[in-house]
């Protein structure tokens, strides 16, 4: 017996070595912003102050005296998710991206405390700190729930609505992958945070993107890289949703809005695209078949071709 009890406390002894091991090897240090700015900000790439410890990263490209769009970006992303709209939208509009607090290349400070409107504060910091006092706010994903609420909260100020896929409606069980099961809960959070998560993001590309082709090696890396940005991963994994939508607060919404949903959405219900076009009076809905999460990404051209078709139907007031 006592041969067998040595045996047994080698056994799990060695096991917990070879988790320790494992755990070790898998986990990923910070990127220092530098090293991230340096790859992945663009040459016209501008940066603000706001309060509260942020550094807001954003680009500001077209006429001065154009109408404005500011655009929104989703959950993990960041300014980048608008390149195939950024050129076609500019030559007719001013247009300003900005990346949300734990996005891409917007910095937090140590002592940056995330709640549940910092997202908006973001948008509304970057926007009057430009002096915009009206402009078109298109909001894709998470961004779509930022936008949503910020035209709840802002009404003066945004002209006209386009939400993408946007989040917002209550849904259990999103799609998207094994990386949404582990958001799901307290301690898949924490292993995220602290594990190489490139095989978990590229399945959820895969999903979001729903053409293999466009999740490359480069698109892949990204994602990863800029996640690991000093407190990015705090903020990301520690976001909670900040208001549910619902018909009575969204009937509020008196400006012209688009929504635009990929038929084949595996993240967020093509369904809620629906929702949104009942709620929101005189909403215009689009659904693209055979698209996923990403009409943007997936299909640039035909969806900003959409896009400024609809803005020249709906002049802003």
């Amino acid at each position: 017996m006592k041969t067998l009890a040595r045996g047994l406390a080698t056994a799990l002894l060695l096991i917990v070595v070879l988790a320790t091991v494992g755990w070790l090897l898998m986990r990923r240090p910070d990127i220092p912003y530098a090293t991230l700015e340096a790859r992945y900000g663009y040459a016209d790439s501008r940066y603000m102050d706001l309060p509260d410890g942020v550094r807001a990263h954003y680009r500001d490209l077209g006429p001065r005296d154009a109408p404005v769009i500011v655009l929104v970006h989703g959950f993990a992303a960041s300014t980048h998710a608008w390149d195939g709209w950024a050129k076609p939208l500019s030559q007719d509009y001013r247009v300003v991206m900005l990346d949300l607090p734990g996005h891409g290349l917007t910095r937090t400070s140590d002592h940056y405390v995330f709640g549940p409107d910092s997202l908006e504060a973001a948008v509304d910091g970057v926007t009057r700190g430009l002096g915009l006092t009206r402009f078109t706010l298109v909001g894709h994903s998470m961004g779509g729930e930022v936008a949503w609420t910020y035209a709840l909260d802002h009404a003066d100020r945004v002209q006209r609505l386009v939400l993408i896929d946007a989040a917002g409606w209550p849904n259990e069980g999103l799609g998207g992958g094994m990386v949404f099961k582990f958001l799901s809960n307290p301690v898949g959070r924490r292993v995220l945070k602290e594990i190489e998560i490139r095989p978990l993001m590229t399945q959820a590309l895969r999903s979001a993107y729903v053409d293999p082709k466009l999740v490359t090696p480069a698109l892949v890396e990204r994602y990863v890289a800029l996640g690991r940005a000093p407190g990015h991963r705090d903020i990301m994994l520690g976001q909670r949703p900040r208001r549910v939508a619902s018909a009575p607060d969204l009937s509020a919404v008196h400006v012209p809005t688009l929504i635009v949903f990929g038929q084949e959405d595996r993240v967020i219900p093509p369904a809620d695209g629906q929702k949104f076009r009942q709620a929101i009076p005189g909403a215009t809905l689009i659904l693209y078949p055979g698209v996923g999460h990403v009409p943007m990404e997936q299909i640039p051209e035909r969806s900003v071709s959409d896009l400024k078709a609809w803005l020249a139907a709906h002049p802003a007031k």
